[in-house]
């Protein structure tokens, strides 16, 4: 009967999580999808150019509402380095992409709070711009490259070049690249995000969070530890934040772990050091855990002297929708995931023929 009861508990903090956040996360997915119709890699890579600032702010803006996790960032910043982007670029691109996008922006404001999703994304693009400056500054100095111009369009398939294409057509092409390939991307991850948060608030005492990762620096210190190595995608990390700040962690700490743990992991830090060279790993990694902690540190002040209690605000916005619509959308989300999941798998079984 115990563990009868127990897996209850689990599925009802499951299902309690997937209900709140589905319709944003389907808002944000189908966001992701008209911004990649209008994508075009050729147009990015030549104002990405040079060593100035302009190129980073660029960089780090673009990045923004990309929906691109860490390793899905890789070849599209290799790219975009290859056809001309600056080191500073790159690194700013590499950076503010995988830690903020359309869709964990969309269910940071489902599970966390308006100021926890307003302060995430300005604190990827400050970390994102601070490393490229200092990449520009202190990174190996490169030969200027030309940039050349490549087929971005991702209508075309191999055949016509002409690149007339039909609203409709790029409208398609958005969708499919949303609720199929994207989804099928973070879906495994934003599951096994979702189980986890229902794991920490089903068994993890509040006593263990707050004695150990309630707050201060120290608290950041292991987030840093956790959260390096460790891949998970910005959309996956919101509901454990979520699940860690119910149990007592400060917003602060949360927000290292939300800006490390999506932004590296062991194959992202090899990516760097591989293209972009063993100087830009240690800018990498020190521009990311430094501004996480100060940035960390700030927006526990603020909310200290804002005088908001977070765990008072936290998945409030999830109240105001009619409950047979986030039903229908959690019914909806799950169907979508597994479809994605299974064409991914699907894709890779061709892939290895």
């Amino acid at each position: 009967m115990y563990i009868i009861s127990m897996l209850t508990g689990l599925i009802k903090e499951i299902w309690h999580t997937i209900d709140e956040a589905s319709l944003y996360i389907l808002f944000g997915i189908f966001v992701a999808g008209l911004i990649q119709m209008f994508v075009d890699k050729d147009k990015i890579a030549r104002h990405l150019g040079g060593r100035g600032i302009k190129s980073v702010l660029l960089a780090a803006i673009c990045g923004i509402p990309l929906p691109l996790c860490s390793c899905g960032v890789i070849p599209t910043a290799i790219s975009l380095k290859k056809n001309g982007a600056s080191k500073g670029a790159t690194l700013s691109f590499l950076i503010s992409t995988p830690e903020s996008g359309v869709d964990s922006i969309a269910i940071s404001y489902a599970l966390l709070d308006p100021l926890m999703t307003i302060f995430r994304p300005i604190a990827a693009f400050v970390t994102a711009i601070i490393a490229g400056i200092l990449e520009n500054i202190f990174g190996k100095k490169e030969k200027d490259v030309t940039s050349s111009p490549i087929d971005s369009c991702v209508f075309c398939n191999g055949e016509d070049k002409g690149h007339n294409h039909s609203l409709i057509q790029k409208f398609k092409y958005g969708m499919r690249y949303a609720f199929v390939d994207l989804l099928g991307d973070i879906s495994k991850w934003l599951m096994l995000g979702i189980v986890i948060a229902g794991i920490i608030s089903y068994f993890v005492p509040q006593s263990v969070i707050e004695n150990y990762l309630g707050h201060g620096w120290q608290a950041m210190l292991i987030m840093l530890i956790v959260g390096i190595p460790l891949y998970i995608c910005a959309t996956a990390s919101t509901p454990i934040a979520a699940a860690l700040i119910a149990k007592g962690m400060s917003p602060g700490v949360a927000l290292v772990f939300l800006l490390v743990g999506p932004a590296t992991n062991i194959a992202g830090i090899l990516s760097v050091g591989k293209f972009l060279g063993k100087r830009s790993i240690i800018i990498y990694l020190l521009s990311i855990s430094v501004c996480a902690v100060i940035l960390g540190l700030l927006l526990n002040q603020i909310y200290l002297i804002s005088g908001i209690n977070i765990r008072a605000t936290l998945g409030k916005a999830g109240e105001v929708l009619p409950h047979y619509l986030k039903i229908i959308s959690a019914v909806i989300l799950i169907v979508l995931m597994a479809y994605g999941i299974g064409h991914e798998i699907n894709e890779k079984k061709r892939e290895k023929k």
